[in-house]
């Protein structure tokens, strides 16, 4: 029992101290500085990973309660899923299809250019 409430104060606090980032600096939103904050604690050993360990295992094991409003609410918009159904799947694959397109050629495009700066610092003078 002592380990569930180190872990949800580890998380609360983790949580906090990324809401007093997210208060500070912006730009992410403070659950995401809260997670990496967690990382770093545990990281860097100021927690206890196997205190915290059966309560996550826990807290991952019932995680999907949390996704039941996203159910909830395809069973309440389901006519017009039927209705609109394809054009749903096809603007689901097409984006998808754009986006991974996309990063491919940006991350071909940066490898080249990293090896090509990479390969001229190799040079000899």
């Amino acid at each position: 029992m002592k380990n569930i409430f180190y872990t949800i104060f580890a998380i609360s606090l983790s949580l906090a101290l990324g809401r007093l980032v997210n208060f500070m600096i912006g730009g992410l939103p403070a659950s995401l500085y809260g997670m990496v904050i967690y990382c770093l604690l545990l990281q860097l050993n100021w927690l206890n990973p196997t205190r915290v360990k059966v309560a996550n295992h826990w807290f991952i094991k019932h995680m999907g309660v949390c996704f039941v409003p996203a159910g909830l609410g395809i069973i309440n918009h389901f006519d017009l899923i039927k209705q609109h159904g394809i054009a749903l799947i096809g603007i689901i694959f097409a984006s998808t299809f754009v986006l991974l397109t996309l990063v491919a050629l940006l991350s071909e495009r940066y490898l080249l250019t990293t090896k090509t700066i990479i390969s001229k610092d190799d040079r000899p003078c």
